[in-house]
C-alpha cells in the first residue's frame, strides 16, 4: 500500500482553513495533523512539500458532457481528452449525463453510459439519467437505477422536436411524485419550449449568432423555471435548476424561494463572465450554447447571487466542439451548441471570489467541490478533507497569475472562450485517490483508471 504526506500546506475545507499535514494511505485520507513525523511512516514514503500552497478537496465539475454524439458528430473532448482537461483543473469527480435511449429502460441507458466511461475516464465520475418519457413502467424503472447508483434524472423543458422533452404536465407531476417517492434528485434544462416556438414562428430577423440570444430570449428560462418550479411546489420536493443564465431567471427562482419551494441553483462561469456580445463578429460561433449568452447585466445580477449564497453551485456545462466543427456554421439553428470550461472553472471563479473582497476561497471549495457533493449524494467521500474521505487532493498556488489562452489549456477543442481573460490561481498538482494525475505541468492520468461514484441520498432529502 502506498503512503503519502504532503506537509505545511494550507488545508482549505469548508468547515476549517488551517496550516496541517495531511497523510494519505493507498486511496484514503488517514490523518490530519499539525505535524506528522515522516520517520515515523514506511521508508518509501513519498513526501509532499506543500509551503506556500493551498491544499483543497478535489473539484466536482457537476455538469459535463463528455464524448457527446449529437446532430452525426462527436464532441471534441471524449471520456480520454475531458479527463485531461479535468487534472490541469484540479477536477478529480465529474458528473456527467446519460441520455435515456429509445427502446432502453432507464438502467439499460445508465448502465451503457456507465460501462463506456469506466474504459476510458482517468478522473471519477457520477451520472445523472436523462429521463425523456413516461410510461407506467419508469417508477420501477427508476427504483433499480437508484439501487445501482444513479440518484438524479434530468429533465428538459425544451427540445420537444428532438425528443427530449415530456409534453404533459400530468405525466411530469407523475414522475415528479414517482421521484420524491423515491427520494431521488429531479435537475432540470428550464426553457419555455412553446414561447420558444411562437418566437421562432414569427421572427423575421436573421440567424447569424447574435441572433441566437433574441431567438432563445431570458423570458423563456423564467417561464420554464416557474413552470417546473411550480410543479415542484406542488408535489413537495425540491428541484435542481442547472445552468442559471438570467436575470430574469433568477427572478423566477427568488419568486419560487418565497412560496417555499426548495431549489438547489447552478450557474456556470460563462453565464457569470461572458455576454452576448461575444457573439457578434467572424468568430461568433464559437460562443453558441444553450441557453445563450445574455446581457452583461445580467452577468452583474448572477455575480450578485453568487456572492448572496444564492447559487449554491457552479459548474461547467462542458461541452466542446473543435473550432472548425464550430464555424463549419454561422446559422445558429445549426451551430453545434456548447463550449470547453472543465479546466477553466476553478482560476475564473478564484480569480472572481478573491477580487470580490467579500468571500474567500472556502466559498470557492464549498461552490466547486463540497457544495456539489452534498447536493448528488457523494458526500464525505468525495468533497471534504476528511479522514476517510477519498485522498482526491489539489495543490493550488492562489497568487500565481496567468492568462487563458488556447496554448494554455488541454482542450481538444483548441480554443477556449475565455482566451486573454488575465487569472489568479492555479492548479499545481492534483491527486486521484492519491495517485498524482497532473504535475509539473504534465499529465499522469491513465485511461479507465477512473471509477464510477454512485451517489447516496442528495442533500435536499437530508432531515
Amino acid at each position: 500500500m502506498s503512503t503519502l504526506l504532503v506537509q505545511n500546506g494550507l488545508l482549505v475545507d469548508t468547515e476549517w482553513t488551517r496550516h496541517s499535514d495531511v497523510l494519505v494511505e493507498g486511496s484514503k485520507i488517514t490523518r490530519i495533523a499539525p505535524h506528522i513525523n515522516p520517520a515515523e511512516l514506511p521508508q518509501d514514503t513519498e513526501i509532499v512539500h506543500a509551503d506556500g500552497l493551498c491544499v483543497l478537496p478535489g473539484l466536482i465539475d457537476a455538469h459535463t458532457h463528455y464524448h457527446l454524439i449529437s446532430r452525426g458528430t462527436v464532441t471534441a473532448d471524449s471520456f480520454v481528452e475531458g479527463s485531461r482537461c479535468a487534472a490541469f483543473g484540479g477536477v478529480t469527480t465529474v458528473i456527467d449525463f446519460a441520455d435515456h435511449e429509445k427502446n432502453a429502460t432507464l438502467v439499460e441507458s445508465s448502465d451503457r453510459r456507465i460501462d463506456a466511461m469506466s474504459k476510458a475516464m482517468a478522473v471519477d465520475f457520477a451520472l445523472h439519467q436523462g429521463v425523456y418519457r413516461w410510461n407506467d413502467d419508469i417508477p420501477a424503472q427508476l427504483a433499480a437505477m437508484k439501487k445501482n447508483g444513479v440518484t438524479t434524472v434530468k429533465l428538459f423543458t425544451t427540445y420537444k422536436n428532438v425528443g427530449y422533452m415530456i409534453d404533459r404536465e400530468a405525466d411530469i407531476r407523475a414522475l415528479f411524485s414517482a421521484c420524491k417517492e423515491l427520494q431521488l434528485q429531479v435537475s432540470v434544462h428550464c426553457e419555455d419550449d412553446a414561447l420558444i416556438q411562437e418566437i421562432n414562428g414569427s421572427w423575421n430577423g436573421g440567424y447569424e449568432p447574435k441572433d441566437h440570444a433574441d431567438l432563445r430570449p431570458s423570458e423563456v428560462e423564467y417561464r420554464g423555471i416557474k413552470f417546473v418550479g411550480t410543479i415542484a411546489g406542488a408535489v413537495g420536493m425540491p428541484l435542481y435548476i442547472v445552468h442559471l443564465s438570467s436575470k430574469r431567471g433568477l427572478d423566477a427562482v427568488r419568486e419560487l424561494r418565497a412560496e417555499g419551494v426548495d431549489l438547489t441553483v447552478e450557474t456556470t462561469p460563462h453565464y457569470l463572465f461572458l455576454d452576448r456580445s461575444k457573439l457578434e463578429g467572424s468568430d461568433g460561433s464559437l460562443y453558441v450554447m444553450t441557453p445563450p449568452l445574455r446581457e452583461r447585466a445580467d452577468n452583474l445580477a448572477l455575480q450578485e447571487a453568487l456572492l448572496n449564497g444564492e447559487i449554491q453551485v457552479v459548474a461547467t456545462d462542458h461541452c466542446s466542439f473543435t473550432r472548425e466543427q464550430k464555424l463549419s456554421s454561422h446559422d445558429c439553428r445549426t451551430i453545434y451548441p456548447g463550449i470547453p470550461g472543465t479546466e477553466e472553472l476553478l482560476p475564473l471563479v478564484h480569480t472572481f471570489i478573491a477580487s470580490s473582497g467579500k468571500l474567500s476561497i472556502q466559498h470557492v471549495v464549498n461552490l466547486l467541490s463540497t457544495g456539489p457533493a452534498k447536493a448528488f449524494g457523494i458526500y464525505p467521500r468525495k468533497g471534504a478533507l476528511h479522514v476517510g474521505s477519498d485522498a482526491d487532493l489539489v495543490l493550488f498556488s492562489p497568487d500565481e497569475s496567468w492568462t487563458l489562452d488556447s496554448h494554455s489549456v488541454h482542450t481538444a477543442a483548441g480554443y477556449t472562450p475565455y482566451e486573454g481573460m488575465e487569472v489568479t490561481g492555479r492548479v499545481v498538482m492534483t491527486y486521484l485517490r492519491g495517485r498524482l494525475i497532473m504535475g509539473d505541468h504534465l499529465y499522469l492520468g491513465i485511461p479507465g483508471d477512473g471509477r464510477f461514484v454512485p451517489e447516496s441520498l442528495p442533500e435536499a432529502y437530508h432531515d
